[in-house]
């Protein structure tokens, strides 16, 4: 039986990103993101779903260092549930997106443009460290590969 399981959002954080360790010391953050439906059932404010995600290690230090409520942040992971039991023993549900991969989806705002000593700066989306790019201009179509 064939199977896929692939999600990708683009929403902002409904708060900002808090940072905790398991017992064995790994990195993991959990956080809501919103994202506003296509249609809107009532006027003004489009209605939005908020979605639970799940990031571990490098990606979870990554969300929490340049992430804060309101920042538009792009996730690619997969779909889990869970189900547990709460202290109350209560049986508990819940469906998270484990991301894979997150990333920046805007320009670092303005108010952030200059970080306070000792806070990290936001790194370029690319770097090819210090190699030069030059790229051949072609006169026209008919020079393309393709």
């Amino acid at each position: 039986m064939a199977s896929f399981n692939k999600v990708i959002l683009i929403g902002n954080l409904v708060e900002d990103p808090e940072l905790k360790q398991t017992p064995n010391g790994v990195p993991v953050t959990n956080f809501r993101i919103a994202v506003s439906r296509r249609y809107q059932r009532t006027e003004g404010q489009p209605d939005a779903d908020f979605i639970n995600i799940v990031c571990w290690r490098q990606n979870a230090e990554f969300v929490k260092r340049f992430f804060n409520k309101g920042r538009s942040i792009l996730v690619c992971g997969q779909l889990q549930s869970r189900t547990w039991t709460d202290n109350n023993g209560q049986k508990r549900y819940t469906l998270e997106v484990l991301a894979d991969e997150v990333s920046f989806v805007d320009r670092k705002p303005d108010s952030q443009q200059s970080a306070p000593m000792g806070q990290p700066s936001a790194p370029a989306p690319y770097s090819n460290a210090g190699e030069s790019i030059s790229f051949e201009e072609m006169s026209t179509d008919d020079d393309l590969p393709f």
